[in-house]
């Protein structure tokens, strides 16, 4: 069966809904594809952080701010790392985003804008999210898609894998072939196809080939399974951020079974707890000031280290006194996940011994302790630490494994400015373009953690293709 549209829209969540919503609103005869029962994408489970300056809720609170001081300081928390040309799309165009959200009923926590905390901060408040996260865009996004579905203005077609796109002898994209629930294929063609079907975090195949390392965590989007990687590269187009691959600080993962759940979230941020203890790398080894501010810092250091692992070394006697290091977790529930064990939760009545369940070496761990112990007593931590509350000195000793890992894709397609998929010469594609967290946050955040830089560029750039971009 075969159907023609003026855009065919491959993918439902925060980059889709709005091209959709504005591809409508133009009087384009949109389809929406998305191999999920559901919409929304990966707002089920993002954070759902957003950033842009000068919006309207900014001049409510006295806050003056500029797209341009947006640009320059995503570029100075990427180190310069970020694609210049996105950024600036993304930046300059986020307010009137923003804006247009909370026009159609979204609402930011009562305290935002904020810097930022989580993430390295912004030197401006322009940082939101909502209540419930992700889910807060979801579910203002997807009524005004259902609105438009109902009024006959978009035609959505749930459970439909899109498997290639239909190209002609020129190699201009003419449409989908797409899967349904019940295994049909369909023709669907288009003058524009545009793919915003997330990125590649489960698959974990993909994820290790593309990133070098392996998808530790269970939790991204179950439908980011690299499909749009794998049809804009058969296209001819090619992929970009591949020297932006990042990690977080650390997930709490008791399994070796891969990719798992968290157990559990540790408080690693200054901020919220100063930390009595020290962490070690593979090679028994403190590898980064465990108080330094900058969350940035923290994560290129253990970018550095062996297989991104570290532990948290400490004794009873910080175990008992110290707060918990458990976001949400009882001093009592701490101990008793040591108790129960795992591969994330050691202890031992002997450093040595603790150094050899983590697969440390032991006069390692015992030299970087006693290490330690020099700069509590004397004030002069080797690594200039500053919060130094007591010596780790006293048994039963504890470690906690940490992984660092990533929920997002670092890798994605390459686009022009226009956000037209192109080839390695920079030719575009005819009639295909990209959008979302399929362009990667190489792309949009270069190699660090820009906040609210994955969201608001993904809405921004369906927004515009909707709106302006596309010829219909």
């Amino acid at each position: 069966m075969t159907e023609d549209w003026d855009v065919v829209v491959v993918g439902g969540g925060s980059s889709g809904l709005p091209l959709a919503i504005f591809a409508a609103g133009r009087g384009a005869r949109v389809l929406l594809l998305d191999h999920a029962p559901q919409l929304g994408g990966t707002l089920w489970v993002a954070s759902g952080q957003m950033s842009a300056a000068g919006t309207r809720l900014q001049r409510e609170k006295g806050i003056s701010d500029s797209a341009e001081e947006h640009y320059e300081d995503v570029m100075r928390i990427s180190r310069g790392s970020a694609d210049p040309a996105l950024v600036r799309l993304a930046v300059d165009n986020a307010a009137a985003t923003f804006d247009w959200l909370e026009e159609q009923g979204f609402h930011a926590l009562p305290d935002h804008p904020v810097a930022g905390s989580a993430h390295e901060p912004y030197r401006k408040d322009r940082y939101y999210w909502g209540e419930g996260g992700g889910r807060a865009v979801r579910d203002t996004l997807v009524p005004l898609v259902m609105r438009h579905v109902e009024e006959g203005r978009i035609s959505l077609k749930l459970e439909h894998e899109v498997v290639e796109l239909l190209l002609d002898t020129n190699g201009a994209v003419t449409g989908v072939n797409a899967r349904d629930g019940d295994g049909c294929i369909h023709r669907f063609q288009a003058s524009s196809t545009v793919l915003t079907c997330g990125g590649y975090g489960a698959n974990p195949g993909m994820f290790e080939e593309l990133n070098g390392y392996p998808q530790y965590t269970s939790q991204p989007y179950p439908f980011a399974r690299g499909a749009g990687i794998r049809m804009g590269l058969a296209a001819g187009g090619y992929l970009r951020g591949q020297e932006n691959v990042y990690n977080n600080f650390g997930s709490l993962l008791n399994s070796d079974e891969f990719p798992c759940p968290l157990a559990g979230r540790v408080v690693t941020y200054p901020e919220m707890r100063l930390p009595w203890e020290i962490y070690v790398n593979a090679e028994g080894k403190r590898f980064v000031r465990e108080d330094v501010a900058s969350v940035d810092a923290r994560e290129m250091a253990l970018s550095m280290q062996t297989s991104r692992r570290y532990w948290i070394v400490f004794d009873q006697h910080i175990l008992d006194h110290a707060p918990p290091l458990l976001l949400g977790w009882t001093a009592q529930q701490q101990k008793q996940a040591f108790v129960e064990g795992g591969p994330a939760f050691l202890s031992s009545d002997s450093l040595a011994g603790l150094a050899i369940k983590a697969g440390i070496d032991p006069a390692a761990l015992e030299n970087t302790v006693e290490g330690y112990n020099y700069g509590v007593d004397t004030g002069n931590d080797f690594f200039g630490r500053h919060h130094l509350p007591v010596r780790i000195q006293r048994g039963p000793f504890y470690a906690l494994r940490m992984q660092g890992a990533a929920t997002s894709s670092a890798v994605g397609l390459a686009v022009n400015d226009r956000l037209q998929v192109i080839r390695p010469d920079g030719v575009p594609i005819p009639n295909l373009y990209a959008a979302g967290e399929l362009l990667g946050s190489g792309q949009t955040m270069g190699k660090a953690a820009c906040g609210g830089m994955m969201v608001t560029p993904a809405m921004t750039f369906g927004r515009l293709l909707g709106d302006r971009i596309l010829p219909l």
